[in-house]
């Protein structure tokens, strides 16, 4: 484990996007129970979508109608969580997903709680385009939830491949397991590209966090992926009962397909339970000086 990674740092600050349809609804109570859970402060947001300037005046009244249901469904959603610490964010923007990476930034949160999918249906691999775009964008960690699915701790699932990423992911996924009383099961994607050196180390983590995992009296389990990545991922979570898979992203675009950051929304794309995509700041700019290394790393 990176030694500069304190075991003790935690999600304290949790954003909740919603939109106020039926997608969000499974966010909505899996946000609060998670704030509850990990003694965290929720933030309940909403965007309502601009108008152009030169038809924002004319249009003031539905703005205003607009705003008005936002307040009512994020008043809703702090009623049900009388017991947290939990406040309301509103923002107008043309670019929904800005406007909460933005939000997510200013407070300084380190996890947003969104829906698979988004009430205008816009589609990327069955993943709403705002939601696509906050795990690629976002600063910290993403956990996108499926309508009707509910993280009841059964069985948490967690996939490796030997990026920076994993040992924050090791961390939360610590976390999480005590508190729910759940067992882990260590997914270790070997890709084909990879060299003799490269599956070995993948093998050290592997081994290395099974340990790691069973010293924290964790029960835990091992599989190995080296094909098919996100099918076979998706089927071993169902084989076992999976309630929340982690998976570690790089957060860029326009990088090789078969790194895990896009795996990870091909993953949320079939998977019938939330999965939480692990991003850290720290980390990344702990491990990478800059772009040519991170692509170096992918390689």
């Amino acid at each position: 484990m990176n030694a500069q990674i304190s075991p003790l740092r935690q999600l304290k600050k949790i954003l909740l996007a919603t939109d106020g349809s039926e997608f969000s609804s499974a966010a909505e109570q899996e946000a609060i129970n998670l704030t509850r859970l990990l003694d965290s402060h929720l933030y309940v947001m909403s965007v309502v979508h601009g108008f152009p300037e030169d038809d924002a005046l004319n249009l003031q009244h539905l703005i205003k109608q607009e705003e008005e249901k936002a307040h009512q469904h994020m008043d809703s959603i702090k009623s049900k969580a009388t017991d947290i610490k939990c406040e309301n964010v509103l923002h107008n923007g043309k670019v929904p997903y800005q406007e909460i990476i933005d939000a997510a930034e200013k407070q300084q949160v380190e996890l947003i709680v969104m829906g698979r999918r988004g009430k205008k249906n816009m589609l990327q691999f069955l993943i709403g385009a705002s939601t696509t775009k906050v795990i690629d964008n976002a600063h910290c960690s993403v956990l996108v939830t499926p309508r009707n699915s509910k993280i009841k701790g059964k069985n948490i699932l967690l996939a490796m491949d030997g990026s920076p990423y994993n040992d924050r992911a090791t961390i939360i996924a610590i976390n999480l397991a005590k508190r729910l009383k759940a067992s882990i099961t260590l997914i270790s994607i070997v890709y084909n590209e990879h060299d003799e050196k490269r599956r070995h180390k993948a093998g050290k983590m592997l081994e290395r966090t099974h340990n790691l995992l069973e010293a924290e009296g964790i029960e835990v389990k091992n599989h190995v992926i080296t094909d098919k990545y996100a099918e076979n991922t998706v089927k071993i979570a169902k084989d076992i009962g999976c309630d929340l898979i982690l998976m570690g992203s790089c957060g860029l675009t326009g990088l090789k397909k078969m790194l895990i950051g896009n795996i990870s929304e091909k993953v949320i794309s079939l998977a019938q339970c939330a999965v939480l995509v692990v991003k850290d700041r720290l980390i990344f700019e702990q491990k990478f000086g800059n772009r040519i290394e991170i692509e170096e790393w992918m390689r």
